[in-house]
């Protein structure tokens, strides 16, 4: 598992970016953790920086937008999904625990 961050310092509305090969993108979405691929299935924008609105976060390049739930874009120009990754809060600290590279949110 990856250590994030302290759960208070990721507040709901805000997300925080792994350095990691590749890049994870960690939101709190209204209380809810979700962490997903960082890099847009379209083309290589960081989805940290996007907006994020209920279980969506919108690319802040060409406007792609994705559920955080399920990787799935539910608008163009994206077309593929970026893959989800496992959120655990231990002692009040935020992990992920990356999905296997060939795992692909389907």
């Amino acid at each position: 598992m990856i250590p994030v961050c302290r759960l208070e310092d990721l507040p709901a509305g805000e997300s925080v970016r792994i350095d990691t090969t590749p890049p994870i993108a960690v939101f709190n979405a209204d209380g809810e953790l979700y962490a997903i691929d960082d890099t847009c299935s379209h083309q290589d924008a960081s989805l940290s920086e996007g907006w994020l609105e209920g279980c969506l976060v919108e690319c802040p390049l060409h406007a792609a937008s994705f559920d955080l739930r399920t990787g799935q874009p539910t608008c163009l120009p994206a077309r593929r999904p970026v893959r989800t990754h496992q959120v655990v809060v231990m002692d009040g600290f935020v992990h992920v625990r990356p999905a296997a590279q060939e795992d692909t949110a389907a």
